[in-house]
């Protein structure tokens, strides 16, 4: 065995792995077409940031395509059904797909919306064959109305990919959705392809310059060199090159049911009876997301009576939910939209509980001495918000700005910090007052006077000069006070472009009392921003 040199490491291993891809071409325009039930004859262009995302066969046949500006495609095709692009969508109409073929062929890998892939292996076993266990496949996507998936076997997730992708060149019309490589012939049939398929855009440009032009002319330079030279993602780009692949197949996990379904049997027409029904639901559905190692901070409820009346509504919480907070919101969510004391318009036949949003349990982990005053506060105001309304409760945070009454930002209680008013909080702000801040800020600056010693009032010149020595202090009137001290101007300019910029100074000054204040000085005009308590 022949070492690698002192301070080399040695080149990856290959890797043989016999893969099944199934691919479902122009996914984003199947997921659109069943989600607004459109004919697959449609023209239908989904288009993203102005351009166009993905089309359909009908649309392409009119000339349309990929990286159309949106006026150019409507222009080619006067029927064109414009749709915004949304990947939710693809992963969202995948999953159906995706749980048929785990009924037949359970470890499939989801690699994108309308690509995934499977090991080889067990369904050829099970099936007899891998065309067997290709044509079963393809025969559980026609049930659900998936015509057109393709099927691709080769040694590599890699080349098993583009077998699927390259099914259309087949001469077979019999066997046009199935593309099986023989074991050990991966490389030769991607010894043609180009390098852009390896999509390694900096790769693709140097191997060029060198004179490399396919996949087979990258896969006979040896893998040392390839090391050596491109280092470690080259090796893996001429491991797949080589129809070998660093990849294997890894089975998905389905996510955890973490929702909780109650039916009422007969239908429940007071609030009490069924929180008291739901009790234990409620129990259930917080330990199971426990034992995910979960805790919900956003919660859904959806509500459903016998007359076919449907009330849905987000919740959202602080910290976390437990059993209580869920039992509160859904007695708080029927009381708000019935009559309490005479009971609901129906009973109530159906009850959903669903976490919306998710977070890791060890980060919610309670404090050395307990969260129980926390509790009792977090409890209160909900049930406040829950009665008046989702914005009647406000708590402040602090974001960026000049001003003082601009870095105060109020939320609804229970929301996230807003995401703007972090990152304004980061930004540069030239003129903004540095700490330590004012212990009280008034909702609107006060009127004040400076005056010198002659009592004329204080200004400052286009120079940046004062006019005179602040002397006397006049803040509520008619009571005056000396100032001790006092320290700036410092100019703040917003907006010198525009005519409704501002032009403005402050200043910080100390009266005979000991009180401290923040001013501000604009056209001419004094005012008092805060107060240093």
């Amino acid at each position: 065995m022949k070492l690698p040199p002192p301070g080399q490491a040695a080149p990856a291993a290959p890797v043989s792995t016999r893969s099944m891809v199934l691919w479902c071409p122009d996914w984003p325009i199947t997921a659109a077409l069943r989600e607004h039930l459109l004919p697959a004859e449609h023209p239908v262009a989904l288009i993203e940031k102005g351009e166009v995302f993905a089309c359909s066969p009908a649309a392409r046949e009119q000339g349309v395509k990929r990286g159309l500006r949106l006026r150019e495609a409507q222009a080619r095709c006067t029927s064109l059904t414009v749709l915004p692009y949304e990947p939710a969508q693809d992963a969202r109409s995948f999953e159906p797909v995706l749980a048929a073929v785990e009924k037949i062929m359970p470890g499939v890998q989801l690699i994108r919306p309308g690509l995934c892939a499977l090991h080889a292996k067990g369904p050829a076993r099970y099936y007899g064959s891998e065309n067997h266990a290709a044509a079963v496949l393809l025969k559980a996507l026609a049930a659900i109305g998936l015509t057109a998936a393709r099927v691709g076997v080769a040694d590599s997730p890699f080349a098993a990919e583009h077998a699927a992708r390259s099914t259309e060149f087949l001469d077979e019309p019999e066997s046009d959705s199935v593309w099986i490589i023989p074991p050990g012939e991966s490389p030769a049939f991607l010894s043609s392809f180009p390098l852009e398929v390896l999509e390694e855009p900096a790769l693709a440009v140097i191997l060029r310059r060198l004179g490399i032009r396919t996949l087979g002319d990258f896969a006979a330079l040896t893998r040392a060199d390839v090391r050596n030279r491109f280092g470690a993602e080259g090796a893996l780009a001429h491991l797949k090159a080589s129809g070998l692949d660093h990849h294997s197949v890894v089975e998905r996990k389905p996510p955890a049911e973490l929702d909780v379904v109650v039916h009422c049997e007969p239908p429940l027409a007071r609030i009490d009876e069924l929180t008291f029904t739901l009790r234990l639901s409620a129990e259930k559905f917080v330990d199971r997301l426990r034992e995910a190692g979960l805790v919900c901070t956003v919660l859904s409820v959806r509500l459903q009576s016998e007359s076919g009346e449907e009330s849905v509504r987000s919740w959202r919480h602080p910290r976390w939910f437990d059993a209580d907070d869920v039992l509160d919101r859904v007695r708080w969510q029927l009381q708000g939209s019935g009559n309490v004391e005479h009971g609901l318009r129906a009973g109530i036949s159906r009850v959903q509980l669903a976490p919306e949003t998710v977070e890791d349990l060890s980060d919610h982990a309670d404090g050395l001495w307990g969260t129980g005053p926390d509790e009792n506060i977090h409890h209160g105001l909900a049930r406040v918000q829950s009665m008046l309304g989702h914005g009647a409760v406000l708590t402040a945070m602090v974001a960026g700005g000049r001003m003082l009454t601009d870095r105060r930002v109020f939320i609804p209680w229970g929301d996230p910090p807003s995401e703007a008013a972090a990152k304004s909080r980061d930004l540069p702000w030239p003129g903004q007052l540095p700490g330590p801040a004012p212990a009280t800020v008034f909702d609107q600056p006060r009127p004040v006077q400076v005056l010198d010693s002659a009592g004329g009032s204080v200004d400052v010149d286009e120079r940046g000069l004062l006019t005179g020595v602040p002397t006397v202090l006049v803040a509520e009137p008619p009571r005056q006070s000396a100032i001790a001290s006092w320290a700036g101007p410092w100019p703040i300019v917003e907006r010198w472009w525009d005519s409704k910029g501002r032009a403005l100074n402050r200043f910080q000054v100390v009266d005979d009392s000991g009180r401290a204040w923040l001013l501000l000085l604009e056209d001419h005009h004094w005012w008092a921003e805060a107060s240093y308590d």
